[in-house]
């Protein structure tokens, strides 16, 4: 025989071990790691889109509040406080697999929501504002917005779960200790259930 036919015969032995052993080691969840991380970051990054819409919102409910009710003067100011130190936090690429920034990122939220809550409920006092379209428009945006980042963190959350847990359950775990010994486990929403409620609406 050739070398020429010989290599081309040894090439073949190759391909015919290495082909099958390749659809093996992908059918066997090598690739679960990187897409359920990859899906994670995708909510939320969905996540922080709810919280800058919301944060879009309150200069204007808070001018809108203000021509009716200045003397609320301490409830405004809060709200707006509020609103200057969630959009500070620093959001980095690292947020969600770093406990404290997390952490400091879901108090600066909490306190926003707390802060809108009692922006709304000054509202029960000026039947003016109350009835006003552009104050009532907002009050509706808002609304939504609590609503859509109540599901955005909820969807999160459940895709920090499936990837969290592909890190810890077989076969998971022996890539996790293998082939991506740098992907750590995320973090995700852990502030108090009447923290997450969105704040009451009434009309």
């Amino acid at each position: 025989m050739s070398r020429s036919v010989e290599t081309f015969i040894r090439l073949a032995r190759v391909l015919v071990v290495m082909v099958p052993l390749g659809l093996m080691v992908s059918g066997c969840g090598v690739n679960n790691i990187p897409t359920f991380q990859e899906q994670a970051k995708a909510k939320w990054s969905d996540v922080l889109n709810q919280y800058q819409r919301r944060a879009d919102l309150i200069p204007n409910l808070v001018e809108t509040v203000k021509g009716y009710a200045a003397q609320e003067k301490t409830v405004l100011e809060e709200v707006t406080n509020a609103r200057a130190r969630a959009t500070q936090v620093t959001v980095s690429a690292d947020i969600i697999n770093n406990p404290e920034a997390f952490k400091k990122f879901q108090e600066a939220q909490s306190q926003l929501s707390g802060a809108l809550g009692r922006l709304l409920a000054v509202s029960e006092r000026y039947p003016d504002l109350k009835s006003n379209q552009n104050f009532l428009a907002l009050q509706s945006q808002l609304e939504g917005t609590e609503n859509r980042i109540a599901v955005s963190r909820r969807d999160y959350i459940d895709a920090v779960r499936v990837y969290n847990t592909e890190l810890r359950t077989f076969p998971g775990v022996l890539w996790a200790n293998t082939l991506y010994r740098a992907d750590k486990p995320m973090e995700t929403f852990t502030v108090a259930d009447e923290v997450k409620t969105p704040p009451q609406v009434k009309f």
